[in-house]
């Protein structure tokens, strides 16, 4: 269950559009905490505010932030976004949004009968943090591909949380962003991840869409029981419209977790029994041992027989994140240097996926 504190505002640390991250005073703990303007309006220094501590005080990872649920010193906070579709629906923080696809949108109309990508390639991820790599390989091919980021429900619910993504958009990386599901706060919102890739292709005019979750990703130690599972729905959708699905594999040699090394579990259960459609696996060409593992891996769930498998030259991802100022980014809190071939692999996709432009029956 949910626990609520109230504490006293006593520092804004920084303030962006859209995301305060301040600091609470309760007693004589002070905490760190991120208030959603979107949700709450601006909070000022001395303001009492409830927060819901929950994730924090069970030490997560993924949520493992405070958040400020309430300002005491407003009596109401009016905001309308001009749309009716409600996320995070029937629960006491659900938010108005004007989706993409509504009636009351100016986009509705091109969207009406919109049931086709028409071929676009789409970069199915299983980790928020694969879309740098991807999106630097795709500029590296082509700096005037136009992609949109379509950022799910399986991570983080604001997209206002990732600083990678603002950044990417900041340098050019990232041309549109929209949230599907429960997701908010892209250029553009959307219902579902169906009507948010037709969304990234008609009206964002995307010539590539890379698809990923939002910061974190919810796991059990399980096959089947974490929110990377979507990777492979994200793989069937883009099929049925007519695009065509290029999956980023997870892969690690440094994570020391087993079911993470080589393949990721969570990867080989998203396209084993997630993705029912067909899709082209980017094998990023690594060094004959650690490509050896990655192949075994595919080979003994299967997945060599229900996808297409590519080796891709993808030695220029690394480079390519220095180039464009993003040697700082982190997986699971490893950089370039400690876990290359997990950005590689990253990387092969998107360049396999640019490619694919390119290509001609």
């Amino acid at each position: 269950m949910p626990t609520f504190r109230t504490g006293v505002v006593s520092d804004i640390a920084e303030s962006l559009d859209g995301l305060m991250r301040v600091s609470v005073r309760i007693g004589d703990e002070l905490r760190n905490v991120t208030n959603l303007n979107a949700m709450t309006g601006e909070v000022a220094v001395g303001d009492r505010v409830v927060l819901n501590t929950t994730a924090v005080d069970m030490n997560l990872g993924t949520g493992g932030q405070d958040f400020v649920l309430w300002n005491l010193e407003r009596e109401e906070h009016r905001s309308s976004s001009g749309g009716h579709i409600m996320k995070l629906r029937y629960s006491p923080c659900q938010l108005d949004v004007l989706a993409a696809e509504s009636p009351e949108s100016e986009h509705h109309q091109a969207l009406e009968l919109a049931e086709s990508l028409d071929g676009m390639p789409v970069v199915a991820c299983g980790l928020h943090s694969q879309i740098a790599p991807a999106a630097a390989m795709l500029k590296l091919l082509d700096p005037d591909l136009r992609i949109a980021y379509v950022m799910t429900d399986g991570g983080s619910l604001p997209l206002v949380q990732s600083n990678m993504v603002r950044l990417l958009k900041e340098k050019g990386l990232v041309d549109a962003t929209v949230t599907c599901g429960h997701a908010f706060g892209g250029d553009y919102e959307s219902v579902n991840i169906f009507s948010g890739l037709v969304t990234a292709n008609e009206v964002a005019s995307a010539d590539i869409a890379i698809v990923a979750m939002g910061p974190g990703v919810t796991g059990t130690q399980t096959s089947l029981g974490h929110s990377a599972m979507e990777q492979g729905q994200v793989i069937s959708a883009a099929a049925s419209l007519g695009g065509r699905p290029v999956a980023a594999l997870r892969i690690s040699f440094a994570d020391p977790r087993p079911r993470h090394r080589a393949v990721s579990r969570q990867t080989l259960s998203a396209l084993r029994f997630g993705a029912l459609a067909r899709c082209t696996m980017a094998v990023p060409d690594l060094p004959v041992e650690h490509l050896t593992l990655v192949m075994d891996g595919l080979i003994d769930y299967g997945l060599t027989e229900m996808h297409d498998v590519r080796i891709v030259d993808s030695w220029e991802t690394i480079p390519a994140l220095e180039k464009y100022g993003l040697e700082s980014i982190r997986s699971m809190g490893r950089t370039l240097k400690d876990d290359p071939a997990f950005f590689e692999a990253a990387g092969a996709a998107g360049l396999f996926a640019g490619q694919l432009l390119y290509q001609t029956d």
